[in-house]
């Protein structure tokens, strides 16, 4: 690699302050903690919720759909909140609600999403092909494109009404605490 390549990371000082940026971002360990407790309880309850005021909250698999997006929750919380804190330290209030509310809401989606998608393999893997097989592959990857979709489509809506709510009030603490 020339030196015109590497470009700024051959700049004195640069990647030294990339990496202080990078360790100032980190979140105390009880805040991560607390938050990630409470961001996966506030997803389960979503979800429950909508289960509830859809008529569908005693079926046979709520459990383990409020157990998919409490996860997701779980998975989520602690880097959305480490994003925020990264691309928005020292910057105005508005920029670090912005910023907790886009990397919050995205990171959640993204790992219930995740979630459902291990989930759904899980359940047709035992109609697939054996694993070293490109067979194999094709059919992981529709699979896995699939759940993406079925989740994209019917999924997001048990985020609603409470979900959406909880990412506001969540989105204002953590850009309160990100400064």
């Amino acid at each position: 690699m020339t030196q015109e390549e590497a470009g700024w990371a051959q700049q004195p000082g640069t990647m030294r302050l990339l990496l202080t940026r990078m360790r100032a971002a980190l979140p105390s360990p009880l805040w991560t903690l607390v938050g990630t407790m409470a961001w996966a309880a506030a997803m389960g309850a979503s979800c429950a919720l909508a289960l509830q005021l859809g008529g569908r909250f005693g079926s046979d698999q709520s459990n383990a759909i409020i157990g998919i997006y409490a996860l997701g929750g779980l998975l989520a919380f602690p880097v959305a909140l480490y994003a925020t804190r990264l691309f928005a330290l020292g910057g105005s209030p508005e920029r670090r609600f912005a910023a907790a509310l886009l990397f919050l809401g995205v990171a959640t989606m993204l790992a219930a999403g995740f979630v459902f998608s291990m989930h759904y393999r899980q359940y047709f893997a035992q109609w697939h092909n054996d694993f070293p097989s490109v067979g194999w592959v094709f059919q992981l990857l529709f699979t896995g494109a699939n759940a993406v979709y079925q989740f994209a489509v019917l999924g997001t809506r048990l985020f609603f009404p409470l979900g959406f709510a909880a990412l506001f009030v969540a989105s204002l603490l953590v850009a309160r605490q990100a400064r």
